[in-house]
């Protein structure tokens, strides 16, 4: 047997098991069962195969081995345009769309959690190698822990405080709070938004905050989430039963509208809580420096 055959196996073993732990399927049911985890597992083994042939390689001084970290920097590129292009596909058939935005960032995530199972293999290959399995045991534990952090971004809890309101008419505009929503003049759709509508303010923690949550990506994620985990009243070619998300253009608040299956507040709460932060719709506008403004840098 090889001297390198065991290392390469732990490797393997703990990459493909950090690509498990990370594929975790939660209530928006992304990845589906079974054939979407299958693609990402075998994405994962790659990956860890990748990061821990790269250990031997360098020890052996093959160096031209590496290259094929490059190769795979470019494949799994395409695992970002593959989740991009399933999900824009699918999101025309929503009854509540993700948004192109939410999609990026859910893209970009597959992508980078590649990476991360490259790593963690790659450290654990390495303490195996230096000195005993046990060392590559303690590594891998730090792999995954890092891994587990950086795969988990912000969350609106964090931005945001989440009030529960009652949706009201004022003549046929229906407003959450102050905050003006929609026009609707039916009678009878009148009474079912009351009956089933739901109303949330949320209130920007800071300045940085208010710029986020004025993205329309990051308000249409939170409204599809709600909507898969409390279900939509509504079917396709019913304008006045969309959930819409609209902004208080004085004090930054916005009002979250929805019509859900279930109406239970404190689960809808804690569901816009746990919206992730997208990246693509963070501003921090309260942290640019005037003094390098006008440069033209990136």
């Amino acid at each position: 047997m090889n001297e390198y055959t065991l290392p390469i196996v732990f490797g393997l073993i703990v990459g493909t098991l950090t690509r498990i732990y990370m594929l975790r399927t939660d209530y928006r049911q992304y990845p589906t069962y079974l054939h979407g985890k299958t693609i990402h597992i075998a994405l994962g083994f790659i990956a860890a195969g990748l990061g821990t042939v790269a250990v031997p390689s360098i020890l052996e001084n093959e160096f031209t081995a590496i290259t094929f970290l490059t190769l795979a920097a470019s494949q799994f590129r395409e695992v970002r345009n593959m989740e991009r292009n399933t999900l824009s596909e699918l999101d025309s058939y929503e009854m509540v769309p993700r948004g192109k935005t939410y999609i990026e960032g859910i893209a970009i995530a597959f992508e980078s959690r590649n990476y991360l199972v490259i790593f963690t293999s790659l450290v654990s290959t390495l303490g195996y190698l230096l000195l005993n399995i046990w060392v590559g045991m303690v590594f891998a534990l730090i792999g995954f822990f890092v891994s587990s952090k950086l795969m988990s971004g912000g969350q609106m809890k964090d931005i945001v405080d989440v009030e529960y309101v009652e949706p009201r008419f004022d003549g046929a505009g229906l407003y959450v709070d102050n905050i003006y929503i929609m026009n609707i003049g039916l009678p009878e759709r009148q009474e079912e938004v009351l009956r089933y509508g739901m109303g949330f303010i949320l209130k920007p923690k800071n300045f940085n905050s208010r710029s986020t949550i004025a993205n329309l990506g990051q308000r249409q994620a939170i409204l599809h989430d709600v909507s898969t985990a409390l279900g939509v009243y509504r079917d396709s070619g019913t304008p006045a039963l969309v959930p819409l998300a609209k902004r208080d253009l004085d004090d930054g608040r916005v009002g979250v509208f929805v019509l859900p299956q279930e109406k239970d507040i404190p689960k809808a709460i804690k569901v816009i809580e746990a919206v992730p932060t997208l990246e693509n719709a963070i501003r921090m506008p309260s942290e640019r420096n005037p003094k390098k403004e006008g440069r033209g840098r990136l």
